[in-house]
């Protein structure tokens, strides 16, 4: 029942919302790679391939077989593919990767997660529904030793070992890609509200994906006939 700390976030657009979901933190990511999800790749980028395969090497994109081989997106004839492609697309880890430079996993089917962003000016904006599902979260590196703590804590109790802290630094200012395993399963909840209470009063917030009005018409639609 205790805010440990808040923090501004970033959240899928109205055709890309953040979907409702129930989960736990499984693992963090230093310096992540970003295998775009399939249906970016049809809405987005398989349109901008078949003008010019080029788009991919812009974008700091490389294509690759499942296997891990890389594939030049010049040999592939991207006209014939209209539901998908045998092959997926990775952004490497670096400064410029969409995810920043921490991720946190967490097992779900819709194929999000938790992550820092390397367009953080954005969360000085009022309207942040700008992601396609994913939550960029500008107080990553909180989370981060918040996390950490919590499993310090039980390795503590149950006399068990947990990476030095001073590793996980030294990861993030050489910039390399490391898995941290979680051993405290830090429950996850997306939830959507449009109202709540701040300081004993009422506030009303935007209806980003525009829930409210269906409810409030199937509430009142049949109001009439009791007046």
């Amino acid at each position: 029942d205790t805010v440990v700390f808040q923090s501004k976030v970033v959240v899928g657009k109205t055709k890309t919302r953040t979907p409702l979901l129930s989960s736990h933190i499984s693992d963090m990511v230093t310096y992540p790679q970003w295998t775009i999800p399939n249906s970016i790749i049809m809405k987005e980028i398989l349109p901008a391939l078949r003008k010019n395969p080029g788009y991919l090497a812009k974008k700091g994109y490389h294509l690759a077989t499942w296997d891990g081989e890389v594939v030049d997106p010049y040999t592939v004839n991207w006209s014939k593919y209209t539901k998908g492609i045998p092959y997926k697309i990775v952004q490497g880890s670096g400064d410029d990767n969409a995810l920043g430079i921490m991720k946190f996993n967490f097992p779900n089917k819709y194929s999000v997660y938790l992550h820092d962003t390397n367009q953080r000016y954005l969360f000085k904006n009022d309207n942040r529904s700008l992601s396609h599902g994913c939550v960029r979260v500008q107080d990553w590196e909180k989370l981060v030793w918040y996390i950490y703590g919590l499993d310090s804590s039980a390795a503590e109790v149950n006399n068990g070992k947990i990476l030095p802290s001073d590793s996980i630094r030294n990861w993030l200012v050489r910039k390399e890609r490391h898995v941290i395993p979680v051993r405290t399963k830090l429950p996850v909840y997306f939830r959507y509200f449009t109202v709540g209470v701040k300081n004993g009063k009422l506030v009303f917030y935007a209806d980003i994906y525009n829930e409210d009005r269906p409810a409030r018409e199937a509430y009142f639609s049949n109001k009439g006939r009791f007046i």
